[in-house]
């Protein structure tokens, strides 16, 4: 069923007129150039007809309902990107009703429930970024095993759980050597990515402007310092 949702998304389509080509289609959790990153994924190609096919195999030949919750003030155009991804999802049979809020309601509600209890949205859009520069940040957040005691899958509103996927995780953050702490996560990233525990959409390219005679070099977790900024 993720493969048929996934299959069904035209990421182009948003990037091109959702994001007005300030956006790249994403096939995993960071776009080239992080650490951890694997080469070989790519983003999922638009199929509705592949879509279609996957949901007749699963036994909804005729589709279902389900709701798209998510916030309306938090990411460049996230109401937009819903609505788009609501009518994408129509065309294959699958009847999305969208739903969007503030982000101070959406994220309350998207974290209540918590292991073994029925979450409050059931799918949802949320975008992550990695102030380390590396795999790590979403791989133990977004798509660990929820493990309170030890700060893992904190963000884990979906429920995904690997325990494969989770113990190359582990290995990871407790590898100093940077070879093998990059192929662990590349590892961890594609087995989440294959399980689908996520569907990546696009990778938001951030824009910043300076006045002639001044740089500025920005930074992985998008923070805009004024001490950073320097006469050229």
């Amino acid at each position: 069923m993720r493969k048929a949702i996934s299959k069904a998304i035209n990421r182009p389509a948003i990037v091109e007129l959702v994001m007005e080509g300030v956006a790249l289609p994403a096939g995993q959790l960071l776009p080239e150039g992080f650490f951890g990153v694997s080469p070989t994924i790519k983003p999922e190609k638009y199929d509705p007809e592949g879509a279609k096919q996957l949901l007749a195999e699963a036994g909804y030949p005729n589709g279902f309902g389900l709701t798209l919750h998510g916030p309306n003030d938090r990411y460049i155009n996230d109401a937009k990107i819903c609505q788009a991804i609501g009518q994408m999802l129509a065309r294959v049979g699958i009847d999305t009703k969208v739903e969007t809020m503030s982000k101070s309601v959406f994220f309350s509600k998207a974290s209540q429930g918590g292991p073994g209890k029925t979450p409050a949205f059931s799918f949802i859009l949320v975008g992550w970024g990695s102030g380390t520069g590396e795999a790590s940040s979403p791989l133990k957040s977004l798509l660990h095993t929820y493990d309170k005691e030890r700060g893992l899958g904190a963000s884990n509103r979906g429920r995904y759980s690997n325990a494969e996927m989770d113990k190359l995780v582990q290995q990871a953050l407790a590898t100093v050597d940077d070879a093998k702490r990059e192929k662990l996560l590349q590892q961890a990233t594609e087995i989440a990515i294959e399980d689908l525990g996520i569907i990546p959409l696009h990778y938001q390219v951030n824009v910043w402007a300076t006045r002639k005679g001044l740089a500025y070099t920005p930074r992985t977790d998008e923070y805009t310092l004024a001490t950073s900024v320097v006469a050229k």
